[in-house]
């Protein structure tokens, strides 16, 4: 019997064990092909770079010049902190009001907020494009309150699952002893909400990180540019594109979202589980 599931366990440790190579692998052919000629790429790309394949660094170097990778990158860093901040702050707040304060009216967002889940967003490309350019939002900060509109049904569901674990004695106890409902949320409740705060954080800085359509569809493109807009301007006429210095970019966008990837994944579990409450 022992032997049975000893057995079995090693079947899942190397089935998973594949499975977690298929999910890298294509990350790891593109740095790869980052350091190879962009002839060869297309000719050999399952080929480790050796001799006359491996051009050293120059394809990240052509690579940052043509698109002008620092300019965008600090774009990207800005829209990406600046959105986070603003949706898990705002966002965990009115999660806290409307799971507390118990009307139609905090019903019927709770449920906007719900509904603007499920919602296509080719639905609302033309009417945004034309919204942002009318408002004045093509701007990064106008960015941010975009991101805010469309990051906000996801983060306040996960946000309402924690809050109705939070025993409501705690919050009396601090209005008793003369805090304010903002100061009660923000002395109380807003540390109590850390696990989520870190999850709802991870999911929303990968989601901003790597957009393109959204960037793309409100920003002033001749004034401002994002990671993933940057790199499609390696593509040449007639179809051409450098691929060497597309697989260099592509490289330095991912090494910052993968390293505070790797430095907060263990909060994802606990944040999910702690959300994971019954209303």
């Amino acid at each position: 019997m022992r032997r049975d599931q000893k057995n079995r366990g090693w079947g899942w440790s190397f089935f998973f064990s594949l499975l977690a190579i298929a999910y890298v692998y294509p990350i790891l052919l593109v740095v790869i092909n980052s350091f190879k000629k962009k002839a060869y790429i297309a000719k050999q790309p399952f080929a480790i770079p050796r001799g006359k394949m491996y051009v050293g660094f120059s394809n990240y170097s052509g690579g940052i010049e043509k698109t002008g990778f620092f300019s965008a990158f600090a774009n990207s860093l800005f829209i990406t902190v600046c959105s986070v901040l603003v949706i898990v702050i705002l966002t965990s707040m009115c999660a806290w009001y409307i799971t507390r304060v118990r009307n139609r009216f905090t019903g019927m967002f709770y449920n906007l907020c719900l509904f603007s889940m499920i919602v296509p967003f080719q639905m609302v490309m033309f009417t945004l494009s034309k919204l942002t350019d009318t408002l004045r939002l093509n701007t990064p900060w106008g960015l941010v309150v975009i991101y805010l509109g469309f990051g906000a049904g996801l983060s306040v569901f996960m946000f309402s699952g924690f809050v109705k674990s939070i025993p409501l004695e705690i919050e009396e106890a601090a209005m008793m002893d003369g805090c304010t409902p903002l100061q009660t949320y923000s002395r109380v409740v807003f540390p109590v909400l850390r696990p989520t705060c870190i999850t709802v954080a991870i999911l929303q800085t990968m989601w901003v990180w790597n957009d393109y359509l959204l960037p793309y569809l409100t920003l002033d493109l001749k004034r401002f540019k994002t990671i993933p807009i940057a790199v499609q301007y390696l593509k040449g006429g007639y179809g051409s594109v450098d691929m060497g210095a597309m697989m260099a970019v592509l490289v330095l966008a991912i090494i910052p979202i993968v390293i505070f990837y790797l430095f907060c994944q263990r909060f994802i579990i606990e944040g999910v589980v702690a959300g994971a409450v019954k209303g």
